[in-house]
C-alpha cells in the first residue's frame, strides 16, 4: 500500500462528515484513532456471519469464531513482537491491563522497604493504580523528574535506583501529552542494573499505533495496548506478559471460563492467558483488532512514523511562530511522536476547543489524565493536537485559523 494521507483518509469513514460546512479536522487521535472500513467490516462479519459465544461452543459457527478469536491474539503478538502467543492476555484497555498487573502481581509482592518507580509524565492510568496499591501496601512511590527540554532525567533515575530498593518499574512508552519518546530500554537496563530482579511494566498506548514496537527487544516484562488508539475498535486491547510472570500471577476477575476445575472445596484456575480472561470476551472487538493489526502493517509502521516525524516538525515549527502560542514537549522531533501540546496566551483552552469545533477542528483540551505532569508544567490545563497517518499538512491552516481568531475573541 502506497503511503498518501489524502488517499487513507478516504478509508475512514467519519473523516467524510463535515461540520458547519467545512471539512471534518480530526486532531485527537491520541484520545482515540478513527477507524478504517476494513476493520469495521471484519466485525461486521462476526455479527453478521459467526455471531456466537467462544471458547465453549462445540457447533460449527462457534468453533470458526473461537478460531478466529485466538488468531486475532495471535496476530497481536506479530503486530508488537510478542515473545510468546500464550503471554497476551486481551483486556479492555490498557488500564485494566495496568490494574491486573497491580493486583495481581505487584499487591502480592511489594511491601514496606520496597520502592517502585515511576515517571513524572505518566498517564493517571500508569501512577493511580500503584499510587493507590502504595497506600494499601505500604511500599514507597518514587518519581522521575523531567528535564526542562520535556525529556526524563536519567541521571535522577540512577539516583533513584541506586540503593537497589526498587522492584518495580513503570514507565510510558511515549507520553499522551508531551509526546516524548522515553528511552525506555536504557531505563529497563538501569534498573536492572541495580536490581537484577526488578520486574518492568511498559504502557505502549501511545507507542504502537505510531512506530514499530519489538516487545522482546525491549525485554520488559509487562506491555500494554489499546485497540482504540491503534485504529482498532473499543473495548479490546491486551497486556503483553513474559509467560512466566503470567504463570506467578493469581486472576484479577473470576467467573466463568478462566478455571479448569470447581469444587465446593476447591478451584483450579485455567492456564494463561485464560485465567485472566473471565466471562464472554470481546468477540467482536478482537476480530476488528485483528484487521487493525493488518491494515497498519499494510500501511507500513516505518513510514507512519516517517510521516509523522515530518508533520511533527511542520506542525510545531508553525505552532512556535505563532504569536502568543507555547508548545510543550521536546522540539526534535527524533524524540517525539503526535501528541502536540500548547497553550494559548490569553484563552484557556475549553474556549480554545470550542472556537475551533467551529473551524471543524478536532483537539483534546484540559489535564489530559495527567495531572501531576500538569503541576510540574505550571498550568491547569493545555490543549493538545495529535497527529496520525490520516492527518496532513492541509489539517494545519484550520487549526491556525481557529487559534487566530480565538486569540481575536478572547485574549486582551
Amino acid at each position: 500500500m502506497s503511503f498518501d494521507p489524502a488517499t487513507l483518509r478516504k478509508e475512514f469513514p467519519t473523516l467524510q462528515r463535515e461540520v458547519d460546512g467545512r471539512r471534518l479536522v480530526y486532531l485527537d487521535s491520541a484520545a482515540s484513532s478513527q477507524t478504517p472500513q476494513p476493520v469495521l467490516d471484519a466485525m461486521a462479519e462476526y455479527y453478521e456471519q459467526l455471531r456466537s459465544n467462544v471458547e465453549r461452543g462445540v457447533y460449527r459457527i462457534s468453533e470458526v469464531a473461537t478460531g478466529r478469536y485466538e488468531q486475532a491474539r495471535e496476530r497481536l503478538a506479530r503486530f508488537v513482537g510478542a515473545p510468546a502467543t500464550d503471554g497476551v492476555v486481551f483486556t479492555k484497555n490498557v488500564t485494566e491491563a495496568i490494574n491486573l498487573v497491580a493486583y495481581s502481581w505487584v499487591r502480592r509482592r511489594l511491601g514496606p522497604g520496597d520502592a517502585l518507580l515511576i515517571t513524572g509524565m505518566e498517564h493517571h492510568a500508569n501512577f493511580v493504580p500503584w499510587w493507590h496499591a502504595a497506600q494499601d501496601q505500604g511500599f514507597e512511590l518514587r518519581v522521575v523528574p523531567i528535564t526542562d527540554g520535556y525529556e526524563l532525567d536519567l541521571d535522577a533515575a540512577r539516583a533513584l535506583l541506586a540503593d537497589g530498593r526498587v522492584r518495580f518499574l513503570a514507565v510510558a512508552h511515549v507520553s499522551n501529552v508531551l509526546g516524548t519518546i522515553n528511552p525506555v530500554d536504557a531505563l529497563i537496563a538501569m534498573a536492572r542494573e541495580a536490581n537484577p530482579d526488578v520486574v518492568t511494566l511498559v504502557d505502549g498506548a501511545q507507542a504502537a499505533p505510531h512506530f514499530p514496537v519489538d516487545v522482546a527487544a525491549l525485554d520488559c516484562d509487562f506491555y500494554g495496548v489499546t485497540g482504540h488508539k491503534m485504529c482498532g475498535p473499543t473495548g479490546i486491547g491486551a497486556l503483553i506478559a513474559k509467560p512466566e510472570r503470567l504463570e506467578e500471577m493469581p486472576p484479577f476477575l473470576t467467573g466463568g471460563s478462566m478455571i479448569l476445575d470447581v469444587s465446593v472445596d476447591e478451584v483450579t484456575w485455567n492456564h494463561p492467558p485464560h485465567r485472566f480472561e473471565a466471562a464472554t470476551p470481546p468477540i467482536a472487538e478482537a476480530f476488528g483488532l485483528e484487521a487493525a493489526c493488518d491494515y497498519l502493517d499494510a500501511v507500513g509502521m516505518e513510514q507512519i512514523r516517517t510521516h509523522e516525524r515530518d508533520l511533527v516538525t511542520t506542525f510545531v515549527d508553525a505552532l512556535r511562530a505563532t504569536e502568543g502560542v507555547t508548545v510543550y514537549g521536546p522540539l526534535d522531533a527524533e524524540h517525539r511522536s503526535g501528541a502536540i501540546s500548547f497553550a494559548v496566551d490569553g484563552v484557556h483552552p475549553h474556549d480554545l476547543g470550542a472556537m475551533l469545533d467551529g473551524y471543524g477542528v478536532c483537539i483534546r483540551v484540559g489535564h489530559h489524565c495527567a495531572k501531576p505532569l500538569m503541576r510540574t508544567l505550571g498550568v491547569n490545563a493545555t490543549a493538545r493536537a495529535s497527529l496520525y497517518l490520516y492527518n496532513d499538512t492541509d489539517d494545519l491552516a484550520p487549526l491556525l485559523d481557529g487559534i487566530a481568531a480565538a486569540r481575536s475573541l478572547f485574549a486582551r
